[in-house]
């Protein structure tokens, strides 16, 4: 799957999990800029990614991630 049609599942997942759309989607982005990205509804995004594309994440694997470049890698990883 292409790099661009990753992040554009991904920020619809986003914007279902968050029930808006006011971010930008850049790898740069981290779930402090983000309206409503807390701790629980990072839980919902993680686990909504992982039932659509069919994955699953380790806890270390998710630890390791600093912003949405590194998930997107992550999910390619994964595909």
């Amino acid at each position: 799957m292409e790099r661009n049609e990753i992040i554009e599942r991904v920020k619809n997942i986003l914007i279902s999990v968050l029930n808006h759309n006011r971010f930008e989607m850049k790898d740069e982005l981290s779930a402090p800029e983000v309206e409503g990205w807390d701790s629980l509804s990072h839980m919902a995004i993680i686990s909504a990614i992982e039932e659509h594309f069919k994955v699953t994440f380790k806890l270390k694997e998710l630890n390791k991630l600093k912003n949405m470049g590194t998930l997107i890698e992550l999910i390619q990883s994964k595909l």
